[in-house]
Order: structure tokens, then sequence, then C-alpha cells
């Protein structure tokens, strides 16, 4: 495919003076020389952050479904000795702020954002093959005349379904440089950068004003009225849409300043508008609509008779009322099963990683305080953790599959049918399914929900998805208790179902809890749901890897941070008090006896060392603060069918859920139960006994912990998430609290009925 150059669609128009350049803040700069400040703006599945990965380099997360960017990434570049800095604002389909999102793209674009440089360029990214669609916010965005580039993305899209664009003619009716790309492909990226440079400085040749004469008259009244003794006015579009947004964001923010002139005035000319036969707000979108159609019939044809794609064929089947939730429940149920046969070979290793870390230390030191740190504290501790990382970072994988070939949106439209059963839309699934990797930006993108009960609704019931925190204990005890059975032949895994309940239950908890809140909370009806339906594509493998890498690599963080200075914690309380100077001492008898010639004299003097040793460090640990604590809430466990170590462990990971895997892991190499012949902790829990000698891990045990762990909030970057985005304490205690019932109370009648029925 061949580009035409952009100075050829649309040559530069030649300098203005310095005072038509104000808006950039430096009118006495050239371009050169200083850095621009360049806005990627763009309706959701157009490849608007694509497209800012190919011009930036900086792997940013990409999606097919709105919510995906909730907060503006920046990148920046040098461009013929030019250094740009691109700001990836979240996708927004129209500049008529009804939510936090838009607002803050509004805020930005005009400047009015704290800390944000003026902007001295927008390029609008659209879809080729959708360009009508995409023209509403292009209209909105020439009206802020701002030097501005459209950017017709997936080119090679369009001309395969038959379009025939006419970019020079498109160029000269918006007038501004039109450019064809495929961000997918980095085609068309040095042409989009030489716009850049040739736009800075230049406002649109046309001024855009689709809406009747009438209504810019009233305008011009109206901003004259409301700016009269400000020091610093109000931008006239944030005023236009102060008219044309009834209970919008921009009528919140503008009300609350203003609080006794505003309301009246704001009344006075809206009705006014009316008076001249202006409709809110329906007068706008026929405006703009009649725009783009005229805009589209002169430069945009079809070079054949339309035919069904590839996705539409398969959405007959992926959208089908009853086969489209069957095959979404399959893909389910093959990535959990995946996660449990893929992964087992790098388990193993990363275990095998773990314990050959461990006797190297161990021959390295003798025992001691500093040894125990390194191998019982640390080593046990966070390694506890790291050897799940291939199973997480797989379901990252299936999670960043799903996303990029567009199925993800799918999977949206059909749960609106659920959500609507649960007094919300399709907007609350997008957040949700963000959740299941970790809840922070699951609630982060919440902003997208423009229904503000709706959204504190969601904000509520995200933590119970089933975050990749949880996975570890999952893992761990379907690992350990679960028998390896399979169902239907060879072809299910038992585990692998275990783990998708697992998964599933925080879902279906949500769907009476959601109810419940709706009722009695946060009443209110639920908002339509509108949903651009992406084409189904490949995944790009550099999207797809950048994605599980920065997923994974957060996860590795967090172990190498937080879980590791709480192992550090753990491990000073289950050591202290108590004097181990005796079992330091047998510890290093034992590996003398262990590294010499073995006798039938040596071994018994060995067996009666180690059970020495055993009941020795198991004194100290139950002795121990951590010892005391867990014998304090053993009463309160105790009906979950826990022991005190369960119950530290659930206490311990109040930080983060999976740190009761790092948790147990000290507890048993501190108990002595846990000895070089061993399989580690999954050997210490099976072998764990409580004091008559029965099991304390038995299948219904088990289950009890993972329900637990599946609907309790234990993680405070949630509850400080919660706080943020609500702008209150109440809303993350009220999730603290109940979410800490609701699971102490499943976990109880779990444990209770498996205990009867096993």
């Amino acid at each position: 495919m061949a580009y035409s150059p952009v100075a050829s669609q649309h040559p530069a128009p030649l300098q203005q003076p310095a005072s038509s350049v104000a808006h950039s803040g430096h009118p006495d700069d050239s371009p050169s020389g200083r850095l621009l400040h360049v806005a990627i703006i763009g309706n959701p599945n157009t490849g608007k952050s694509t497209l800012f990965n190919a011009l930036s380099g900086l792997n940013a997360r990409t999606g097919n479904y709105p919510g995906v960017t909730v907060e503006k990434k920046t990148g920046r570049l040098i461009w013929k000795n030019q250094p740009i800095e691109l700001i990836d604002l979240p996708g927004t389909y129209s500049l008529s702020p009804r939510s936090l999102d838009e607002m803050v793209t509004v805020d930005i674009l005009l400047g009015r954002q704290a800390a944000q440089q003026h902007i001295d360029a927008i390029i609008c990214v659209a879809d080729a093959g959708n360009l009508e669609r995409n023209l509403y916010l292009l209209g909105q965005i020439l009206e802020l005349n701002l030097p501005t580039i459209l950017a017709l993305n997936m080119w090679d899209s369009a001309q395969a379904s038959g379009l025939c664009i006419d970019v020079s003619r498109l160029s000269e009716k918006l007038g501004i440089p039109v450019v064809p790309c495929e961000a997918h492909k980095r085609r068309g990226i040095s042409d989009l950068k030489n716009a850049i440079l040739n736009t800075v400085g230049q406002t649109p040749e046309h001024r855009h004003r689709p809406l009747p004469e009438t209504f810019y008259e009233i305008l011009q009244g109206f901003a004259q009225q409301l700016n009269q003794n400000r020091d610093t006015p109000y931008p006239v579009y944030l005023i236009e849409r102060l008219l044309l947004d009834q209970d919008g964001e921009v009528q919140k923010r503008l009300l609350a300043e203003n609080p006794q002139t505003l309301p009246a005035l704001l009344n006075q000319t809206r009705q006014h508008l009316r008076d001249k036969g202006f409709s809110l707000p329906g007068t706008e979108a026929s405006s703009r609509y009649l725009w783009s159609s005229e805009l589209i019939r002169q430069t945009v044809k079809s070079s054949e008779k339309h035919k069904a794609s590839w996705t539409e064929r398969l959405d007959h089947f992926a959208l089908h009322p009853y086969l489209g939730p069957v095959f979404f429940s399959f893909i389910m149920l093959v990535i959990f099963q995946s996660i449990y046969n893929w992964a087992e070979p790098l388990i193993g290793f990363m275990e095998l990683g773990q314990g050959t870390i461990a006797d190297l230390v161990s021959s390295s030191l003798t025992p001691g305080p500093l040894r125990s740190l390194l191998v019982d504290g640390i080593i046990a501790g966070v390694g506890g953790v790291l050897v799940f990382l291939p199973q997480i970072a797989l379901l990252f994988l299936f999670i960043a599959l799903l996303e990029d070939s567009g199925y993800m949106a799918r999977a949206a439209f059909m749960m609106d049918r659920l959500m609507a059963g649960l007094g919300l839309n399709g907007k609350s699934f997008l957040p949700l399914m963000s959740s299941f990797a970790c809840a922070v930006p699951g609630i982060m993108a919440t902003r997208t929900i423009d229904n503000h009960r709706d959204r504190l609704v969601t904000i509520l019931i995200a933590p119970l998805m089933s975050c990749s925190a949880r996975l570890p204990v999952y893992l761990l005890i379907i690992g350990t208790l679960i028998p390896d059975h399979h169902l239907v032949g060879n072809w299910i895994s038992l585990r692998g179902v275990v783990l998708l309940l697992m998964n599933s239950i925080g879902m279906i908890i949500a769907i009476p809890i959601a109810i419940l809140l709706k009722k009695f909370l946060v009443s209110s009806d639920p908002a339509p749901f509108l949903l651009e339906l992406p084409r189904y594509q490949m995944p790009s493998f550099r999207v797809v890897f950048s994605r599980v890498y920065e997923r994974s690599l957060a996860f590795v963080k967090r172990a190498g941070t937080l879980i590791f200075a709480t192992t550090i914690l753990i491990w000073a309380v289950s050591s202290y008090p108590g004097d181990h100077t005796q079992r330091y001492a047998i510890e290093s008898k034992i590996e003398q006896l262990q590294a010499s010639e073995q006798t039938p004299a040596i071994s018994a003097e060995l067996e009666s060392l180690q059970a020495e040793f055993n009941l020795l460090s198991s004194d100290l640990l139950e002795n121990s603060l951590i010892g005391q604590m867990g014998h304090a809430i053993a009463p309160i466990v105790r009906p979950l069918g826990w022991d005190w170590r369960i119950g530290i462990g659930a206490l311990a990971s109040f930080p983060a859920r999976e740190v009761i895997i790092a948790t147990l892991g000290i507890i048993y190499s501190l108990g002595g139960e846990v000895d070089e012949s061993s399989e580690g902790l999954v050997s210490a829990i099976r072998t764990s006994t409580f004091p008559d000698g029965t099991p304390v891990y038995t299948i219904p045990t088990g289950l009890s912990l993972m329900v637990f762990f599946a609907l309790c909030a234990q993680c405070v970057s949630t509850l400080i998430t919660i706080r943020r985005e609500t702008n209150s304490w109440r809303w993350p205690i009220f999730s603290f609290v109940y979410m800490t019932l609701l699971a102490y109370c499943a976990a109880w009648i779990v444990y209770q009925v498996m205990s009867r029925l096993l």
C-alpha cells in the first residue's frame, strides 16, 4: 500500500504571527528546540493506544473495550531533532463530559488540568472503516480551534472492506492534515510524525460551526455574562458544554463554583434556546451527524457490494443468545484446565530453583539467626509465592489474548442481560472482568460508568472477583488436597474444574450482593448500555507479550517488596521471644551426622535428634509472639476447620492475600516439620495434625480456606483505591466489614456441609 506524503494532501500553511499560537504558552518559541505536547485522542477500539506505542516506543496497555486506558499515559520521542511528549488520553466517544474520564480529557485539552502543559497539537485517531461514527468526536475537537491531525488508522481493513477514501479531499474539507496509517504494522508512522511538526502553530483553516447560527449568537452573550468580572475567563468550549449537557460534569463543576449567580442565568439561557426552537440535546446530535454524513458522502465511496465479513460471520455464533454463553463457558474451562496442565513443568523448575538456593545458603552458613532468616524466612516465604509465577503468567496471557482478539467486548455484550438483572448494565461487566487480574485497575475502570450509583455498586462488588493474588492460594490447596482425577475420560481434570469454581464463586456471590445493594443502599434505575464491538483480529504478539510482561513484573515486584517485608516481620514474630541456642546446636549436629558415613548407630542417633529438633522447634514456635496470637484466635477459626497456624496465615495476609503462602512456609519451616527429604510446604500441609492426631488439612478444610480467600477483603491496596475513588472512608470500611463477614459465614457453611458429605 502506498501512502501519500502529508504535504501533498494538505500543504503546510505559511507561518502565522506569534499571536496566533498564544495557546502554546510560548509564543516566541519556534517548534524546534522546545518540548512539544501532543495529545492523542480517539474512540475506543480505534487502535489509539497501539498508535501511541508505535509513535513513542513505550508499551502502554491496549484494549478492545471502553475503560482500558483509565488514566493518561505519556511517552517521549525525538523526530528531526524535535523533542515531543505524547499524551495518551482515555478513550472516549465524545467531548460531552458525563463521566470523570471524559472530564479529565476536556480539562487537558483546554489546559485546565493541574500541572499539565498546554497542548500544542491534537492527533484524533479514527477507524478508517467506521469513519462516520468517529467524526462526531472529531467535530467537537475542531471546535477547540487547536492544531489538529486526523489519523486514519486500520487503513488496510478499510481497503479490504471495499472502502475508497479520498484523503486529499477529506483533508481539504476539514482544513487539517489527514494521515492514513496502520499502527499495528508500524506503517504511516513517519508521515504522522512529519505532520506533527508541520501542524504545530497552525490552527484549522475552517472555523467549525456545525450547529445553527442562533446557538452561537446566544452562546456569545451567555459567555460574556458568565466571564464578566472573572480574572481567568472560562474557555468558550467549556461554556458551550455547560449549555448543551444537562446534568453533565461541566454543569456540576461550574454550579459548584458559582452557586449564587449561575443557576438562574443557566436556566434563563436554556429557555431562550428552547424559545428559538433549539432542542436540548437533540439539535446538537442531529446537526453533528448531518455534518458527518455529508462529509462522508463527498469523500468516501464503496467500490463493491457489501459482503459479510469474518467478524459478522463469527458473531452469529459468538453472540448467539444460547450458543454464545456456552462458548464463553467453554473458553473459561479451557483456560483454567491449561493453567494446570501447561504450567506444571515450569512450576517444577521454579521449585527446583527455590530448593537449590536454599541448599546453597544452608551450606554456606552455620546454623544461627542469619541462616534461619534467609532460609526459613525469606527463601521459604518469598520463594513459596514466586513458584506460582508460571501459572499467573498463563492467566495473564489468556486474558491478553481475549482482549486483543476482540472477544472480550463480546463477553461484555452477552453479560449485559445478566447485569440488567442486577440493576446494572454491560459497562459494569468491563471493570469486573479487569478485576480478575487485579481489583485496583478494575475499580479505577469504573470511571467510565456515567451513573454514580451504578459506579458505586460496581466498586463495592469488584473486589469479589477472583484476582490473581488469590490464585496462589487456590493452586496450593488444590494441588495438595484435591485428587488428581479426570472427568469425561481424560479430557477434564478435577483440579481444573475446582479451580474454575473457585475463580467463579466471587462472580456468583456478587449477583445477590449487587441486588441487595441496589435495593437497600444505592437504589437507581439502570442506565442504557452502548458498546462498539471491534473487529476480530489476530492478537499482536508485541501487545500480548507487553501485557503479560508488565503484569508478571508487577507480581514479582510485589513479592520483592510487600511480601519480602512481610516475611521478615513474620519470621521475627515467629522466632521471638525464645532461646534458639539449643535448636541451632541440634541442627548443626544433625548436619554433621548427615554428612558422615551412615551406619545403623548413626541413623538411630540421627532419627532421635530429628525428633528432638522437631519437638523443640514446635515448642519455640507455639511460645513465640505469633504462636500466642494464633492460640488467641484459635476458637474463632476452629469452626471453619482451621488450626491456629491457618488463622495466623489469614491474619498476616491482610496486606496482600498471597502472603498466607509465605506465612505458612515460614511457620512450618520454623516448626521443624519440613526436612531435607520432604517436598516442602506441600508435604508439611499434608502431614500437619491437631493435638489429638487428626489431620488439619482435609478436603472440607481446604474448600473452607479457599472460599474464605475468594470472598474476603484482605488487600490494603484495594481498600485505599476504594477510598480514593469514592472520596470517603465510609465505603472501604463498609467493603471490608461486609466482605469479611461474608467470607467467614460462607467458609463456615462450606466446612460444615462438606464435613457431613465427605
